[in-house]
């Protein structure tokens, strides 16, 4: 039975040695793990630890210049009588508020 504080060795420091080597290189992820015998997210985990891995920017939100659906819907408001119920236009697409409002600004 293995005493509890003992730790397995997953990586030998000549296999972390050669992935480190591989990625700076330029080696793609998949292909350093099938040289050394590991997962992509292992590999990946590894390079994290070592402080080598630099993850891909992820991409953000898209925000537009485009008004959103709230500030059309307010605009909309705006330009139509007090007593007009804007309240049944929250299923509408953007797409038919922009049309409504291009007919109302007429």
């Amino acid at each position: 039975m293995k005493n509890m504080s003992e730790k397995t060795v997953n990586y030998t420091p000549e296999m972390t040695a050669k992935a480190i080597d591989l990625y700076q290189e330029g080696v793609a992820i998949d292909e350093i793990a099938e040289a050394i015998g590991k997962t992509v997210r292992s590999v990946r985990s590894k390079l994290v630890r070592e402080g080598v891995y630099v993850a891909a920017p992820k991409a953000t939100a898209r925000k537009s210049d485009e008004p959103t659906k709230k500030e059309l819907l307010r605009d909309l408001e705006d330009a139509l009588p007090s007593d007009f119920p804007i309240s049944g236009m929250m299923g509408a697409t953007k797409e038919a508020i922009v049309a409504l409002m291009g007919v109302v600004k007429q």
